[in-house]
């Protein structure tokens, strides 16, 4: 499938899929809206009640790994440990990464942004002191995780274009690889996703979202 890049409204760079007409981050700004919703919304909200470690963090959807490298930075700046699983179908070409500028934006180093895309896939790789990453590619309704992860990044597709992404089937797979008092949070709102996370047994709510969009959605596994 074609891509292409575009800058976003923060003036950071995403991935465009005109086939699609979908892109990897919000217009509205790729960074804000990954800051907003996986860091301050998922992180920082575990992070503030959790005392063990390291904390570990599934992604649903590595792509551009901008989400991860935010957060290896806050391992980093807070000094706590992460370990990172992220999932992804059709990685993207670090040639493609090359023209990302995510670590321009946020004053950090681009050579460990590379490294997130550089390192190997199916194996747990040391990023930095703090943060460990394991690529996994394939498909998400292969995911057979139990009891396993504190925090999912939920950073599928839209259900726009990717309804099946977007299930009861799903959900109720992220719901089985949390731990209890695990959280889920994702940039959509939508109605049928709130009820298909309720569905499985999340207790959700909305909450005000990234730059662009009104609310997004928190899910906990409670015990």
């Amino acid at each position: 499938m074609k891509r292409e890049f575009l800058t976003t409204a923060d003036g950071s760079v995403t991935i465009h899929l005109p086939e699609w007409n979908e892109q990897y981050h919000s217009k509205h700004g790729a960074i804000a809206e990954a800051q907003h919703v996986f860091i301050k919304t998922g992180l920082h909200y575990f992070v503030s009640g959790y005392d063990d470690r390291p904390v570990s963090i599934l992604e649903i959807g590595f792509g551009t790994g901008l989400n991860a490298f935010l957060t290896s930075l806050e391992a980093e700046r807070k000094n706590f440990q992460v370990e990172y699983t992220g999932i992804e179908a059709y990685p993207v070409e670090v040639s493609e990464v090359l023209k990302l500028n995510y670590p321009q934006m946020l004053h950090a180093s681009e050579k460990h942004f590379l490294k997130l895309h550089e390192t190997k896939w199916e194996t747990m790789s040391k990023i930095t002191p703090n943060f460990r990453l394991a690529k996994r590619k394939r498909f998400f309704s292969e995911i057979e995780y139990a009891k396993t992860f504190n925090i999912i990044y939920f950073d599928a597709f839209g259900a726009r274009v990717q309804p099946d992404l977007w299930t009861e089937e799903i959900f109720r797979k992220m719901f089985n690889a949390l731990n209890n008092n695990g959280v889920l949070v994702t940039y959509s709102a939508k109605g049928s996703v709130r009820r298909a996370m309720q569905a499985v047994g999340f207790t959700v709510e909305r909450l005000p979202g990234p730059p662009g969009k009104r609310e997004m959605l928190r899910a906990v596994k409670k015990d």
